[in-house]
């Protein structure tokens, strides 16, 4: 069912959505009209109906309540669905009008088009499942196996239907692509919510056919304990789930919590298309503050900075957690980075105008932060990658002499020469295990940073930090091939299927590896993802397009480049010339068309003529 709780504007809505809700309660009053009869029922029918109608009531208050994030669930499906069995349809929308009718009336801060909608709701759900039961074979009044079959198909038409109508309220109300609508997730989460709805349906149904009043007395009674029992349940659940996800001293989500958070959201917001920012907080001068007042002094100081953390957040879907040590982290969905960098420089002001103990004697003289910002980027592929910009932006905010905020400017966050030759000769005595292994890989793996390193410097659209990333990756992209056995390796045939899957997990091995080491994290995408075609069927994830970072589409052509034209004994190699008109050729489906472009006339402008010499001695 749409949630009730959940209240959206419809003034603001789109035009679309306005048409769809106006038509679905349109055509559900209508349809409701056209089957409802308050005339034909008996006097001991709307006695019956009182009654179920005073449960469905007390069900609606005593809603079961599901961990976690305090899910909850109505079971007034199951006395709906068992009135339909048991006395057909006009009383049972007799009972739906009833109950609509009185709880609009008690709960009017619900918007009135949210009632309606969800009556409407009810009325295609309750027919069609009427008439699904009856073209089944189903006996309204009547138990026994012979009516199993038709109680499945019902409520499959039941749970259908409920699943189509809140598909395109959430389509129309949010105007997303399908799957970030309506996802396994959801299917399956509701699914299992409309399995109970049915043998509890079933429940009452035997209860109205044996002892009628007493049994919906039975069944409310049951659907009450539930609600108390779970809802005991829940606070058990969170209570444990706090000390879990909490950080015992500021009270704040914990490292741990935040990151599964940052995945899920990660996740969802690239799914739908929607902005995702992340922004570190680093307390200025902690250790000076530690060093004149004490540990204890400082852990009181890092609880009230939580605390004022968390009061900035009130009321927003924003997450706020102690990310480790005097580092704090703010998640905010549905954010841009200038509405990021308003907030927390406004956030900023407010904390250098709060005064606590002791801040007098820091350079400031005052309480303060430094502050960095990242907004998720359609060529991400982990949130790892996220949490890297958003580092180096905070790294860049206190180089520019703490109490600031920065955004992430690739422009601006560049590896210095020292630390590029550093991590380079880290990462070639990885690679030179293949030395002994496979030579071929070796000297393929120095090939490619080469060209890497030469056709990035020639690339106006990349950042200094850019070029150096796609060089360190360049250098470190096969790594996996260690884990990769050596035959098959050295195979000079045509390699087996289950040899070729074998090959293909390198890919995920190597990412492993470099993931060992926190340092490398940048380097992650391209290790993993340069065998991602531009058309989507690359490996191992399918990616397609954009969807693939920019530095890993870059490498894939380098990367086939090199192994097109690499000699090796008993295979065929192709000439520069041919590898460039085989990349020319698979420009949009294997390749990234304006790359491919550039790095062939790179190739041709630079490394041809040389080529056509060698030829020619």
């Amino acid at each position: 069912m749409l949630n009730k709780n959940k209240a959206s504007s419809f003034s603001n809505s789109s035009y679309t959505f306005k048409a769809y809700i106006f038509l679905i309660n349109t055509v559900g009053i209508i349809i409701y009209l056209f089957h409802v009869d308050f005339l034909v029922l008996p006097l001991k029918h709307w006695v019956m109906i009182y009654v179920l109608i005073a449960s469905v009531l007390i069900v609606n208050h005593f809603l079961i309540y599901l961990p976690p994030k305090g899910n909850s669930i109505s079971m007034d499906s199951s006395i709906y669905l068992a009135s339909l069995f048991m006395f057909g349809l006009p009383s049972t929308l007799l009972i739906l009008g009833i109950f609509s009718l009185i709880y609009a009336l008690y709960r009017k801060r619900i918007e009135w088009w949210k009632h309606l909608y969800n009556f409407s709701m009810y009325n295609f759900m309750i027919i069609s499942t009427y008439y699904t039961f009856l073209e089944a074979g189903g006996s309204v009044g009547t138990t026994g196996i012979q009516n199993i079959f038709p109680y499945i198909i019902s409520l499959i038409v039941y749970f259908g239907v409920n699943i189509t109508l809140l598909y395109f309220y959430f389509l129309f109300m949010y105007n997303e692509p399908f799957k970030g609508v309506l996802n396994f997730g959801l299917v399956r989460e509701v699914g299992m919510t409309y399995s109970i709805t049915l043998i509890l349906s079933l429940v009452l149904f035997v209860l109205l056919k044996t002892e009628k009043y007493f049994g919906v007395f039975l069944f409310t009674i049951l659907i009450v304990m539930l609600s108390i029992a779970f809802k005991k349940l829940l606070y058990l659940y969170q209570e444990a789930s706090n000390r879990v996800n909490r950080d015992h001293l500021t009270g704040l989500y914990n490292h741990g919590f935040f990151k599964e958070t940052l995945k899920e959201q990660f996740s969802d917001c690239k799914l739908l298309k929607q902005p995702l920012t992340l922004a570190f907080l680093d307390l200025d001068d902690f250790k000076k503050y530690n060093d004149r007042n004490g540990h204890l002094q400082g852990d009181r100081l890092l609880a009230f900075f939580g605390k004022l953390l968390q009061q900035a957040v009130e009321g927003t879907n924003f997450t706020v957690a102690r990310y480790g040590g005097e580092e704090f982290a703010i998640l905010m969905p549905n954010t841009t980075k200038e509405d990021a960098y308003a907030f927390l420089n406004r956030l900023r002001k407010e904390v250098n105008d709060t005064y606590f103990e002791g801040v007098e004697y820091i350079p400031y003289r005052c309480l303060s932060f430094s502050c960095g910002i990242a907004e998720m980027e359609k060529d991400m592929h982990e949130s790892d990658e996220l949490i890297h910009r958003a580092d180096q932006a905070l790294y860049y905010a206190k180089a520019q002499g703490k109490n600031n905020v920065q955004l992430y400017d690739k422009h601006n966050m560049c590896l210095d020469e020292i630390k590029f030759k550093q991590d380079l000769e880290a990462l070639e005595q990885q690679v030179k295990f293949f030395l002994s292994k496979d030579v071929y890989t070796y000297r393929h793996s120095k090939r490619v940073f080469k060209y890497a390193l030469e056709f990035g410097s020639r690339l106006d659209e990349l950042t200094d930090h850019e070029r150096q990333t796609l060089a360190l990756g360049a250098i470190i992209h096969d790594i996996g091939k260690i884990e990769v056995p050596r035959d098959i390796l050295n195979k000079s045939g045509k390699l087996e299927k289950h040899e070729w899957e074998i090959i293909k997990k390198h890919v995920t091995w190597g990412r492993e590896i470099v993931a060992a080491e926190k340092r490398f994290d940048e380097l992650l995408p391209l290790v993993e993802l340069h065998h991602e075609r531009y058309d989507g069927k690359g490996y191992p994830y399918g990616l397609k397009g954009e969807e693939i970072p920019k530095l890993a589409r870059i490498l894939c052509i380098i990367d086939s480049f090199d192994a097109m034209t690499t000699e090796r004994p008993y295979q065929p190699t192709k000439t520069f010339e041919e590898a460039l008109e085989e990349i020319e050729r698979c420009a949009g489906t294997q390749f990234d068309p304006v790359y491919a472009a550039k790095f062939v006339a790179f190739v041709r402008k630079h490394y041809l003529p040389l080529a056509e010499m060698e030829q020619l001695n």
